[in-house]
């Protein structure tokens, strides 16, 4: 299941900021903790992936990828 999000444009004087909303459902399944810090990757033009900086302790089971 998705969750569809907008982007924000802001702008201030000759500054400009975009902004994603990152949706309470998501962030309570991933366990995020207020202040921690994040990285884009871009994969390609249709693709981006937030990854923590670093990895988050929890029990949960480690999913095997495809083969």
């Amino acid at each position: 299941m998705g969750y569809k999000v907008k982007v924000q444009k802001v702008e201030r004087g000759g500054t400009k900021s975009f902004y994603v909303n990152f949706p309470a459902a998501v962030a309570d399944a991933c366990l995020l903790e207020k202040g921690e810090e994040m990285e884009w990757l871009i994969e390609d033009r249709n693709s981006f992936v937030l990854k923590r900086v670093k990895k988050a302790k929890t029990n949960l089971p480690k999913q095997e990828k495809d083969k």
